[in-house]
């Protein structure tokens, strides 16, 4: 079993807990990395743990949740070697994965249904990054 980083904030928190049982049925283990209420929270304070599980290789790839996905986005784009992207389509998920390697999947909770967020979350985790020419330009992101 692939295990999965997973974490939100107060505004992501129910699709977290959404998005659990459904990556576990898929084959993931789901380590959850907070928030584990829908009081309200910094979204630092989750997005910081794991971008830098994913960024350390301890975890190969996360969602992080919040309402409009841009602060968590922000946060897991300060640790090297993470490539975090906002999806709220399938296909925005998918170039992010073929073209950037992104690693971690940020969704905008107040943006996109449950089920576009399981199709984002399908399309992130089942597309495998092209390489070739985009290998190149990944490799110039980190300083």
């Amino acid at each position: 079993m692939k295990t999965l980083a997973i974490g939100a904030d107060h505004a992501g928190f129910a699709y977290k807990e959404l998005l659990k049982p459904w990556l576990e049925e898929q084959g993931y283990t789901v380590r959850d990395f907070g928030t584990h209420s829908a009081d309200s929270v910094d979204y630092p304070d989750f997005a910081h743990p794991l971008a830098a599980a994913v960024a350390s290789g301890e975890l190969a790839q996360g969602i992080l949740i919040c309402g409009s996905a841009n602060g968590v986005c922000i946060t897991a784009n300060k640790h090297a070697g993470v490539r975090a992207a906002i999806a709220w389509l399938p296909e925005l998920a998918e170039l992010a994965r073929q073209h950037n390697n992104a690693n971690v999947l940020c969704l905008p909770a107040r943006f996109v249904s449950e089920d576009q967020a399981r199709q984002i979350a399908r399309q992130f985790l089942t597309t495998e990054f092209e390489g070739g020419r985009h290998q190149n330009r990944v490799g110039k992101i980190d300083c």
